[in-house]
């Protein structure tokens, strides 16, 4: 194993994967409580990405991940046929593009006007961030390799 080879990018990265994974955990929606009829699933008050989505806490955890995969690969050395990082980067631009999505256009809970967003959900945003910018420092840093013309 060889850490010497981590690079800025996969740190930034595995800092955005972190900051992404905790802020699942955090208040993400919260019910205005001076409206009584305001609810996320039945529950008043703040509510976490994790409680408020069922399938999407399981692909967020996941893409959550891919920066210390991509760890793995730099400190083992592995041959990759695409350049290092860039499957991270793709994994964080479908994460925020999910969080983007479920935060502003999609809210969960009724009625839509009565439902704030809150710090977990910003901090999940700003560690997709993280990740799609140390995964492209990460990809820019290595080189794909020439094949000859013909070969596919």
């Amino acid at each position: 194993m060889h850490f010497d080879r981590l690079g800025r990018g996969e740190l930034v990265a595995a800092l955005g994967g972190l900051l992404l994974a905790i802020c699942l955990f955090l208040p993400w929606y919260e019910a205005d409580p001076d409206n009584p009829n305001a609810s996320i699933d039945g529950a008043t008050g703040a509510v976490s990405g994790f409680d408020a989505h069922q399938i999407l806490r399981w692909l967020l955890l996941l893409a959550a991940l891919a920066p210390f995969i991509l760890i793995w690969i730099v400190i083992r050395d592995h041959e990759l046929s695409w350049p290092r990082g860039e499957m991270t980067a793709v994994a964080a631009i479908a994460a925020f593009g999910l969080i983007a999505y479920v935060g502003f256009l999609d809210r969960p809970g009724q009625p839509g006007g009565a439902i704030s967003l809150q710090l977990g959900f910003y901090g999940a945003l700003l560690g997709s961030i993280l990740m799609v910018v140390g995964g492209a420092m990460s990809a820019g840093q290595t080189e794909r390799t020439r094949k000859p013309p013909g070969v596919l």
